[in-house]
Parts: C-alpha cells; sequence; structure tokens
C-alpha cells in the first residue's frame, strides 16, 4: 500500500490559517463564490462614496387631555375593615368623578394593595399595628377646563393620595408628521452643504430611519390651599405646551 503525504514546513504552518482569517474577514459568501470564479488580476469594485448624516425636527404643541394619578389609602386594625373602609371611600370618589364629567371609559384602576403594618423597636420582635389597604386609579381628563376642579372633586370625595397631574395629546399624528417634515428639511440641506463644501455631487438617499417623541414638564404636584378650603376657587392648573421630536439618519451617494 502506498501512502502519499504533505509536509509544510513549520513556519508556514502556523502562518497559513491567519492568512486564510484575513483574507476572508468582511468577504461574504456569495463574493468569496464569485472571487474564486474570477480570473486572477481582476480586482474587486470598491463601494461607492457616501454621506451619513443625522437631523431632527422639533415642534410645540399645546396638549389636549390631562393624566390625574390618585390613590385612597385606608389603615384598620383588621384586614377586612381595611379594605372595607376603603370601598366606602372609593364609592365616594367614583360618584364624585360622574358628577365632574368623566367617562368610565377614562377610569381606570391601576392598582390595589393590601399590606400588613408593624411597629420595630430595638431587640423587640416585630408588632403587628394594624392593615393598610390602597386602591389607585388613573383618571383621563378630556377638558382641560375641568382638570382642577376634577382634582379638588376627588380629594373632597376621600383621595388622600395624588401623585401629580400629567398632560398628553389625544392623537400625535399631524404633530408628529410636522416635525417629520422639519426634520426632512434639515437633513436635506445639511447634506446639500456637505457635498458642495466637498466639491461631489449629491446623488439619491439610499436610506432612511427615524425615531419619535414626546416630551413635556414634569407632573405638577397638587396642593390644594387652605383658602381654597373654605372658598369656591379651584385649584389653577397650567398645561404648557408639549415637545414633539422625530429624529432621523439617512445616508446618501455621493459622485465627483
Amino acid at each position: 500500500m502506498i501512502r502519499s503525504s504533505s509536509r509544510v514546513p513549520a513556519p508556514f504552518r502556523l502562518l497559513m490559517p491567519m492568512a486564510a482569517a484575513v483574507a476572508l474577514a468582511g468577504v461574504s459568501a456569495p463574493a468569496l463564490a464569485q472571487s474564486m470564479s474570477e480570473p486572477a488580476g481582476h480586482h474587486n469594485m470598491v463601494a461607492p462614496p457616501h454621506l451619513s448624516l443625522a437631523a431632527y425636527g422639533e415642534v410645540k404643541v399645546a396638549p389636549d387631555m390631562a393624566t390625574i394619578n390618585f390613590g385612597v389609602m385606608t389603615e384598620a386594625a383588621t384586614a377586612e375593615e381595611a379594605m372595607r373602609q376603603n370601598a366606602q371611600y372609593m364609592e365616594r370618589v367614583m360618584a364624585a368623578l360622574r358628577r365632574a364629567g368623566i367617562a368610565e371609559r377614562d377610569i381606570q384602576t391601576s392598582g390595589l394593595n393590601l399590606s400588613a403594618q408593624y411597629d420595630y423597636q430595638q431587640d423587640q420582635p416585630p408588632r403587628l399595628r394594624g392593615y393598610q389597604a390602597t386602591n389607585r386609579v388613573t383618571v383621563t381628563v378630556r377638558d382641560l377646563s375641568r382638570v382642577g376642579t376634577t382634582a379638588d372633586a376627588v380629594v373632597s370625595a376621600g383621595v388622600n393620595q395624588i401623585d401629580g397631574i400629567s398632560f398628553g395629546l389625544t392623537d400625535r399624528t399631524a404633530a408628529e408628521d410636522q416635525a417629520r417634515r422639519l426634520a426632512v428639511r434639515d437633513l436635506q440641506r445639511k447634506a446639500s452643504l456637505y457635498a458642495e463644501a466637498l466639491g461631489v455631487q449629491l446623488g439619491g438617499i439610499r436610506g432612511l430611519s427615524e425615531g419619535t417623541s414626546m416630551s413635556a414638564p414634569p407632573p405638577m404636584p397638587y396642593a390644594r390651599s387652605m383658602a381654597m378650603e373654605s372658598a369656591d376657587a379651584s385649584t389653577s392648573v397650567s398645561p404648557g405646551q408639549l415637545t414633539v421630536r422625530v429624529d432621523i439618519s439617512g445616508v446618501y451617494d455621493l459622485s465627483r
């Protein structure tokens, strides 16, 4: 039986894998197959020059809705009593919301919690003090002129926790589209400027991506003064403006 073997000197055995890795890095399988079938001396095509840019469009818009997050917290010696008292308060709160003109679809329970409460003293085991029940609700107010009176109404009905009042838009489409137009206009302006400064021709756009966001002032804390408790005045609320922003990035072809 005849055995044949090809022996490669040690230095070449070490270099061959590294050379293969360098040669194949960044080359896809189709490109590799094509290069193997092409005659020797053929040079790979260089990707055309391109320009990558980012821009944004931003618009200010008045909100048309508000969200109030509030809760009713009750404490009692037993869990049953804590929940019973909480339910009584919540019935009054729901009735106050209906009188304020809030639709059922705009009232959502966002949390219901019951927890044991303990007193802690040094070198003593915890002592059960009672139970705490909390019912949290999120309310959408679509008439901004009723935001202050709605907050006052639920507080008068038994709400003892208000996280704050935030504002938003029922439909952001129009504002986002306006921001998109501003963003594209800014992107085109930048692309033309760069092409002129580089002395090249600006080609067509190769790709475009976007991201949207909306920012508003932080939630307004609720504070009802003692003067308001004894007068007919309601809590003053200022909606301010929202900022709708669209960020885009694009890739343009360039030519000499």
